[in-house]
């Protein structure tokens, strides 16, 4: 295809469609009804409406295929629409919510995980992902934690690229393109809100914020969406030093750039345009190329260009990404892809899918607490099943695309699938609104768990109050569940919380009163059958939290890689004068990054590395022995993590810098080893380069980030 020729044949308002993405559900085409609703909102001419260069959302195979034919018959340069979506966690197949998947510490599951997804989506009409969303975030208060790998640059790199591999590999059958979102720093809103601000130093954005989209771009990902907040006070989507500077210039990405939803529109709304003409100018200038629900560069462009503010070579380069974008994608050779209503029906949430979605359900799973009461035993006579979330589908979270309500599996079904002959108990105990304090219900559960041998308990979020706008203040349980798990656990000690959520609650109540804690956060279609299994010992939890779990709220941000003050707690248990701490919380979180336990134990020793000290161009090894001491066979995250002592930028205390999931079984050992480089020991520093700089050393291997260093090191 000769893009150069067809760009230049496109009139300006051709070219200027191009560069709008319509939601799709607006596109009903009737040559003899005009343009209303949303589209006569948008001031869209109907006469280019099949000019439009996207569409989010794909509403099925059939209806995209005929979208497609009409845009084929009606573009008069015959240019085909790509279809975007935001196939964050699966398609039909929901597997473990992001900030879940991430705990399975499993590059390999996360790619299959994601190309389960691309497949799903692309039979159902589906062109372009707007995936992985790759914020590091650090504060549970944020709703959208849910969709992000947790608190840990290092770990979110390697799930960028596993991702993009797994939706785009070489963009053959059944992969679809990947766009990374939301650059940058939309993670770390001010105070936890939702769209809020977000301020930092150069540093830290380059440090902790900017590597996972590179390594994303690095990879191949097509598209990058723009943050919705303002950076250091001026909005992502205008802001020529992280579009333009970095993304363009020094990373020299030559893909397309989308804003958020009404993202450029809403400059005005920051303060920051002074109307919506003005954002277009601004957006042409920071080299954004598609604007996403709104109509602004439709609407103004043409007056802009006639004022000399903005070129027409400033438009051709945007509009050449996006006719490069359906190039790569092969639109203009196949513009259905695809697409394939009867193949849909075999492949949408098909059995082998749903098989790879409990595996990944189980392998994400972390055992938060467990006072020997798990794994229950399948010839276990009585269960009390009790809780607002034991019978309710809605634990498959959310964020969904062609996801069916009916084919999510209960932990009341997982229960009854695996123990067909056991006496299972039902009782709700109480509603699960955030706010619920009704705990009339509760004495039915009691009674119940006091009359079982074991007792499941189910609580945690509604999938609703997590993700997108869903900041919260308070992180603890609702009144009734506080006061249901008091209860119950009181009742019958062997008790099991099973938790459902999309961030890191505050358990610190009820660490203390319960025997067993299971966090599956929102573990996706196939969660119930996955809770049994874990319960009763057919899988053993290997989770590993990649986001801390707070004492409080007040703590937030926490976070284990943070740096030392001049004036640093050392011991953590009592109050000290003078120190960076609380006078009634402790700094530490309850769970710390990195932290997960298992049926069975592992011990650590002959921890070692090869070498004292490294030179530029050479490496290390640092090694350790892992036995599995126990009854059953699993699998152990080891963790490797470095501390540089003395640098021309203060270093955190430790960073992750390596980790390898094993099994092993019982009485088994292996040795683990990591390689240690000059890239290994890189930061960020005064003088925004990465680079690493001789000196000394510390380096940590074992099961969780709270660990202490065993040996010491320098480059020279």
């Amino acid at each position: 295809m000769d893009l150069k020729k067809l760009l230049d044949k496109m009139s300006l308002k051709e070219k200027l469609y191009q560069l709008m993405q319509l939601d799709s559900n607006v596109i009903i085409y009737d040559e003899n009804m005009p343009v209303t609703g949303p589209l006569q909102k948008l001031k869209v001419d109907e006469d280019y409406i099949f000019e439009t260069g996207s569409l989010v959302n794909s509403f099925g195979a059939k209806r995209t295929i005929e979208i497609q034919k009409n845009f084929m018959e009606n573009s008069k340069n015959r240019i085909p629409v790509v279809i975007m979506q935001d196939v964050i966690r699966g398609y039909r197949t929901l597997y473990p919510i992001n900030l879940g998947l991430s705990c399975s510490f499993d590059m390999e599951l996360c790619e299959k995980c994601a190309s389960m997804a691309a497949k799903e989506a692309s039979v159902d009409g589906v062109h372009l992902t707007l995936a992985p969303m790759l914020d590091v975030s650090r504060d549970a208060r944020w709703g959208r934690v849910m969709e992000t790998s947790g608190e840990d640059t290092y770990l979110t790199c390697k799930i960028a690229t596993a991702t993009v591999r797994g939706f785009q590999g070489d963009l053959g059958k059944y992969k679809i393109g990947a766009g990374c979102k939301h650059i940058a720093g939309y993670g770390a809103p001010e105070s936890g809100k939702d769209y809020n601000l977000s301020d930092m130093s150069e540093i830290t954005l380059r440090e902790t914020y900017l590597p996972p989209y590179k390594c994303a771009l690095d990879e191949g990902a097509m598209l990058v969406m723009a943050g919705q907040q303002t950076l250091n006070g001026i909005p992502c989507v205008l802001n020529t030093h992280l579009m333009k500077d970095i993304l363009r210039d020094e990373w020299g990405f030559d893909g397309v750039v989308i804003s958020d939803y009404n993202c450029l529109a809403s400059t005005v709304d920051h303060g920051y345009s002074e109307d919506h003409k003005q954002a277009v100018e601004l957006a042409m200038k920071a080299e954004m190329d598609m604007e996403m629900a709104t109509s602004c560069i439709v609407n103004y462009t043409e007056a802009l260009v006639s004022e000399g503010k903005v070129t027409m070579e400033q438009i051709d380069r945007a509009v050449m990404h996006i006719l490069e974008l359906k190039d790569k994608l092969g639109l203009f050779e196949n513009p259905y892809r695809d697409a394939d209503p009867e193949e849909a029906k075999r492949v949408l949430g098909c059995k082998e899918h749903r098989d790879l979605a409990r595996i990944a359900s189980e392998e994400s799973a972390v055992l938060l607490k467990n006072n020997g009461i798990l794994p229950f035993s399948e010839d276990v006579g009585s269960v009390a099943l009790i809780g607002p979330l034991a019978s309710e589908k809605r634990i498959v979270g959310s964020w969904w695309c062609a996801y069916d309500k009916d084919e999510t599996v209960t932990v009341a079904e997982g229960i009854k699938n695996l123990l067909p002959y056991a006496k299972i108990r039902y009782a709700k105990g109480c509603e699960p609104e955030l706010d619920a304090m009704d705990t009339s219900q509760i004495e039915e559960a009691v009674s119940i768990a006091k009359e079982s041998d074991v007792a499941i308990l189910c609580v945690g979020e509604d999938m609703l109050d997590s993700g997108e706008s869903k900041s919260k203040a308070f992180l603890t349980l609702s009144p009734a569940q506080k006061e249901l798990i008091k209860r119950v656990t009181e009742a019958n000690e062997k008790t099991a919380v099973v938790l459902f959520t999309g961030r890191p609650l505050v358990l610190t109540e009820e660490n203390k009163t319960a025997s067993a804690i299971l966090n599956m956060f929102f573990p996706g279609t196939e969660g119930g059958n996955a809770v049994a299994n874990l319960l009763f010992g057919k899988s053993v939890p290997c989770g590993k939290l990649t986001m801390s779990f707070p004492h409080n709220v007040g703590q937030c941000p926490v976070y284990y890689n943070h740096f030392k003050t001049g004036n640093y707690r050392t011991d953590d248990t009592k109050r000290q004068v003078f120190k960076s701490s609380y006078i009634d919380s402790p700094n530490k979180p309850l769970y710390p990054f990195g932290y997960g336990l298992s049926y069975t134990s592992f011990e650590y020793s002959d921890r070692k590395i090869s070498a004292n000290t490294i030179k530029s161009g050479e490496s290390i090894i640092a090694s350790v022995k892992v036995k599995n001491t126990g009854k059953y066979k699993a699998k152990e995250t080891v963790q490797m993590y470095v501390q540089d002592l003395f640098g021309s930028v203060v270093r955190p205390v430790k960073e992750l810098r390596g980790f390898k999931k094993i099994e092993l079984l019982p009485n088994e050992e292996k040795t683990v080893e990591f390689e240690i480089t000059e890239s290994t020991l890189a930061f960020v520093g005064a003088d925004c380069i990465r680079k690493a700089e001789k000196g000394k050393f510390r380096i940590f291997i074992g099961g969780s980030s709270e660990i202490e260093p065993f040996a010491e090191f320098e480059l020279i």
